[in-house]
């Protein structure tokens, strides 16, 4: 692809919107326990979650494309941790998104209390793992070693940096 890499610019979407997800989750489900808002309000959790995912979905297909670019700065490695970390946030969004789409489905059954907690919890669980595939993107980027940097912490020559 030529042009402006898109990757970078795409990935900070889905990343925040991971971050904001279990604050919101958490405050949407509590509001909905005590009556403060219609059920309905779950809308905005599905919405933002897929959201998240499809972003997410775009931010690994542009990391795959773009591999090219930096594959020869980068040792390999990194690049295929960080990818894996990408794949398993890509999977945590999509599996949040069906369980806040179970407290659509399942509307006033019993177990969407269960349901809105355990997609509350997931959130977070995805933000931490935005938190570490963005960690591993950002160490490629901007690591001193020149984006020579492995998963590691050794640069592309075998030596483990000094951070200090």
């Amino acid at each position: 692809m030529n042009g402006l890499p898109l990757h970078p610019a795409i990935v900070h979407l889905p990343l925040g919107l991971a971050i904001v997800a279990p604050l919101l989750a958490l405050g949407i489900a509590i509001a909905i326990r005590r009556g403060a808002l219609p059920p309905r309000s779950w809308l905005i959790v599905v919405g933002l979650q897929a959201a998240l995912f499809a972003g997410g979905l775009a931010a690994l297909r542009t990391g795959e494309e773009e591999e090219g670019r930096v594959e020869d700065r980068v040792v390999e490695s990194a690049l295929e941790h960080h990818e894996t970390l990408g794949k398993r946030f890509v999977w945590s969004a999509g599996g949040t998104l069906a369980l806040g789409a179970a407290v659509l489905v399942l509307r006033s059954h019993p177990a969407t209390a269960t349901l809105m907690a355990a997609t509350t919890l997931a959130t977070m669980v995805t933000a931490g793992a935005g938190l570490q595939v963005g960690h591993t993107g950002g160490e490629i980027v901007h690591s001193p070693a020149g984006m020579g940097a492995t998963a590691s912490g050794d640069d592309a020559g075998g030596r483990e940096r000094d951070d200090d």
